[in-house]
């Protein structure tokens, strides 16, 4: 298991650097212009739920790779399907039965927990991730419905889906302002 400090500075070290590069690949390969924002942010939740167990060798290629099978995925779900994704679609096995009781049951068992872990959020926090994820809002129309700037969303909503995370893999899915690993600061040595 990997420590907070060790993920956040191989995030911001070898992950953020590769955004430019990333939101290119989402470009290229998601068309609706809207989602790309969303699609990058839910990309960096899926690397770092995985590096918790062990930091990758190689970042770009663990990166492009949960980016590939993330659009995948969501283009399945949503049963849209670009002619340049067919060919990949169809190499995957579907084998599971998309009703299966079990599968409905995992789902609400998890949808139960991912709403425990928002009651647990702090009331700012709270709203703004409901308000982007829940009602699908942009970050321009949640700052403006709650009367705060958008850097504002835009941290609240960082601060909210890593305590989420932290609570969907078995935390305590606290809000962590202050650490001292935070990206763009220099730890301070005695």
């Amino acid at each position: 298991m990997v420590d907070d400090f060790a993920l956040n500075r191989w995030f911001c070290g070898e992950v953020l650097p590769l955004e430019r590069v990333l939101t290119a690949f989402i470009h290229r390969n998601w068309r609706v212009e809207a989602d790309l924002a969303d699609l990058r942010q839910e990309i960096y939740e899926r690397a770092l739920m995985g590096a918790r167990s062990g930091l990758p060798q190689h970042t770009r290629a663990y990166l492009y790779t949960i980016a590939r099978n993330h659009l995948i995925n969501r283009a399945k779900r949503a049963q849209i399907v670009s002619i340049d994704l067919v060919a990949d679609l169809e190499r995957l096995d579907d084998g599971f039965d998309r009703l299966s009781t079990e599968r409905v049951l995992d789902a609400r068992d998890e949808l139960r927990r991912v709403q425990r872990g928002l009651e647990a959020l702090p009331p700012r926090c709270r709203e703004v991730v409901r308000l982007r994820k829940v009602e699908g809002l942009s970050t321009r129309e949640v700052a403006q419905r709650m009367g705060i700037g958008t850097d504002t969303v835009e941290k609240q909503m960082t601060l909210g889906m890593r305590a989420l995370v932290d609570f969907m893999l078995g935390g305590a899915g606290r809000v962590r302002r202050h650490d001292g690993g935070a990206c763009g600061r220099k730890a301070v040595r005695p």
